[in-house]
Parts: structure tokens; sequence; C-alpha cells
């Protein structure tokens, strides 16, 4: 049965003041003194959008968005950190947290039920598009941002525009043996291909889908060699095998699963939607370490797989992983055995 609202946004909510998404915890409660981030903010905004704007999601949207309207400045640059006080630590830049927030606007500008979230975010999200980064994952996670909204807005040039130079950023694969546009994976890693396949359809470009469709095509037969899911862990993979590796973080699985939803509703191939489902097994123990990676009822994901199990704290970049994980996992219900 799938999680309700309540269950699947209790622990978001617990861990979320008027402010924004608190980054940290211990155990199941919030650390409020290592404060908040745009990169957390900016992914729940990206969760709250696909749900209906009421409840605990209709709250939590507000407050991601009224971060994120904060984060930027009025160059299109974004701040990461925010102290427990309320203030910025950080000067503004382009790194993962200004692709992230570039995510969480296009997602709310193309799906948040509310119109006029969506037109404060179509503003914000034309704002930002005015920069582009030189880091390939700041990069992907803004084309992300970009497919969703020209899939409601297909004359956006400000959206076309960063999707193909996103592209450019991330390259392509050298050859079929390291199907992959860097010499090591890292983190959050189905995302380049998730930016690449989008931007393929939203471009109308075949090649640049089928490029994007075989790196993540690669990338899940790699990590699915033993029968479930075995993702790259913290140490990184340069191509040593497919010894475990360790600590494994929910937002490759995320990343994963979003991948292959986006994958999935482009092709319809079954394959994409086992995908899903695999990375939604992976919370629930079908894992290398055999353990489950989230808490029993309050919606909160633990912090990471580790050989002898789990990192108890339940931080938000891993409960946002498991939120997003089970949306996805959710959609396909009718729509896939």
């Amino acid at each position: 049965m799938s999680p309700s609202a309540a269950e699947l946004f209790g622990h978001l909510d617990a861990m979320t003041d008027e402010r924004g998404l608190f980054e940290h915890a211990e155990f199941d409660r919030p650390r409020p003194e290592h404060g908040y981030c745009t990169d957390d903010n900016a992914r729940m905004l990206v969760v709250t959008s696909r749900e209906p704007d009421e409840g605990v999601p209709a709250r939590l949207a507000r407050v991601a968005l009224g971060f994120v309207n904060l984060a930027m400045t009025s160059d299109g640059t974004v701040r990461n950190r925010m102290t427990p006080a309320g203030t910025f630590s950080d000067a503004p830049a382009t790194g993962d947290w200004w692709g992230r927030a570039m995510w969480g606007l296009g997602a709310a500008a193309a799906h948040h039920d509310d119109p006029t979230v969506r037109a404060v975010a179509g503003t914000l999200f034309d704002i930002g598009g005015q920069q582009r980064s030189t880091w390939p994952r700041a990069m992907a996670f803004a084309a992300l941002g970009a497919a969703d909204l020209l899939a409601v807005a297909p004359d956006d040039e400000i959206a076309r525009a960063l999707l193909r130079d996103a592209v450019l950023t991330i390259g392509l694969p050298a050859d079929h043996t390291w199907c992959w546009p860097e010499p090591v994976l890292t983190y959050a890693n189905a995302a380049l291909a998730e930016a690449v396949i989008g931007a393929g359809a939203a471009l109308d470009d075949e090649r640049i889908l089928d490029d994007g469709l075989a790196m993540l095509g690669w990338l899940l037969d790699r990590w699915s060699r033993r029968g479930w899911l075995s993702v790259t862990g913290s140490e990184g993979d340069v191509g040593r095998g497919i010894a475990m590796s360790f600590d494994q973080q929910p937002i490759e699985l995320s990343s994963l699963a979003d991948a292959c939803w986006r994958a999935y509703t482009l092709t319809s191939d079954t394959r994409w939607a086992d995908g899903v489902l695999a990375a939604e097994r992976w919370f629930e123990g079908d894992n290398d370490a055999r353990a489950v990676v989230h808490h029993a009822w309050n919606g909160g994901a633990y912090d990471g797989l580790r050989r002898d199990g789990v990192n108890l704290n339940q931080g938000a970049e891993s409960t946002l992983a498991l939120v997003s994980t089970r949306q996805r996992a959710r959609s396909l219900v009718g729509a896939h055995g």
C-alpha cells in the first residue's frame, strides 16, 4: 500500500520550521545548530510540487519556495548556507545548489497546483537561467528543471538554451566499454543520464536521447549485476569491477529512480519501470547489507548504507531521496505490473 502524504512527508515536516528544512538530524531529531541549505530546500520544492496542494506538502512547498527566493540574487547566482539565525554565510555562486534551485523552480513552475506558485517559480527560473556553471552536475540538475518546464512551455527559450548548454557541459560517453562522460562515478550519477535524456526529448534530438538512454542502461546494468542494486559508494568507482562499495547514499537511488521514471515515460520500456521499483526495494532491504534503510513509521530515511548496516541519522538529503523514490514507484502503480 502506498504511504499517505502524512506518512510520506512526516519526517520532513518535523525537520522544517518557518525558515526552511534543516540539513542534519541526530537520529530522528533535527539539529538546528547546523542550519539550512539551498540544496535540500530546492529538492523539497521538487517533491512537494509533485503532490496535491494541500496539507503538509502545501506548507512545505511554500517554505521551500521562499527559501530559494531568498537564496537567489538579482543576477541569478545562488547562496547555499543559511545559519540558524537566518542569514546566509556564503557568497552566491553557481555550484550544485544553483543547479538544484533551478531544478526546484522548473518543477514548481511546471507542476505545482497553485498558479501563483507556478508564476513565482517561473519568474525566478528566468532570473537563474541567466547563469551557467562549469560543473556537470550543477548543469545536470538545472537541466532537469528546464526539461520539466519545456514539457508545459515548449517555446521557453531560456529553458531551451540551458538544455543545449547542459548537454555540452555534461559531455557524452567516449565508448561503450565505459559508457559514461566522466572517468569516475561519484555522486548523484544517474542525474547526468537523466539530464541528457530530458534534453534529447525536449529538444527533439533523437541522437542526444539515445545517448542518454545508453548511459542510463549502462549504469543500471553495472549496478544490477548482483541481482539487486549495488550502487557506487562514497569512495567512488573507477572501473575496478563489481566489488561492493560503501557507504552507499540514498541520493544514488533517488537519482536512478528519477532517471528510470523519465526513461519509462518516454519509451514505455518496462526495463526502466523495473529500475524504479528496484530502487524502492533497496530502501526495503534488497541491498548489499540486507538492511532496511528507512524508519518504520516516520517517513525518515537513514543517512547511508554501511557494510554492517545503516547510519541511523535521518538527515534531509536521505529523507528527500526516500520520498522522491516512493513517489516515482507510486506513479507506476496501474501502469506497470
